[in-house]
């Protein structure tokens, strides 16, 4: 019974660390995301409208990739769904992937369902909820349903830090 105890407990442990480190590693990620931010010359807005020409733009976002900044947008045209990534620097469409497996595609179908809903565009969202934050920077925008309700996810960058707020696109 003790060494089942102890067999439990030292579970626990290695759960709550798994847990706490996890945490750690997010919050770095976030942090190398919001230094990395400061090198991007083209907003998020800018990165919806050179993404359209390959559809319409179901989800934003600037990541890390392998250390390096991107600005990935999603699309959805007739029915398929693209991977659009745009130069943060010039604006420009540098590469568009087609979107047909794994969580990628489940992703882009949820966030093109909520834009069946919309009666707003994605980026007037972003611009909607910059212009209540102001100096705030949009890093992120997700289509999605919530409620019922067809909503814009969107994370801004303030004073060094990440929010989330939501806006309406129905």
């Amino acid at each position: 019974m003790l060494r089942r105890n102890f067999v439990f407990g030292a579970a626990i442990g290695l759960a709550a660390s798994a847990i706490s480190f996890s945490a750690v590693s997010q919050e770095h990620d976030q942090q190398a995301l919001i230094k990395a931010m400061g090198d991007a010359k083209v907003s998020l807005q800018q990165g919806l409208t050179s993404s359209q020409r390959e559809g319409r733009p179901i989800s934003a976002k600037f990541e890390l990739e392998d250390g390096k900044l991107q600005l990935s947008i999603y699309t959805e045209k007739d029915g398929k769904f693209s991977e659009v990534i745009v130069d943060h620097n010039t604006g420009s469409v540098a590469k568009s992937e087609p979107i047909t497996e794994g969580d990628d595609l489940t992703h882009a179908k949820t966030q093109t369902a909520a834009m069946a809903k919309a009666k707003t565009q994605l980026k007037d969202a972003v611009d909607k909820a910059v212009s209540k934050a102001a100096g705030a920077r949009p890093v992120s925008a997700t289509a999605e349903m919530k409620g019922g309700r067809s909503v814009a996810s969107i994370e801004l960058l303030r004073g060094g830090r990440i929010q989330s707020v939501t806006e309406e696109l129905d």
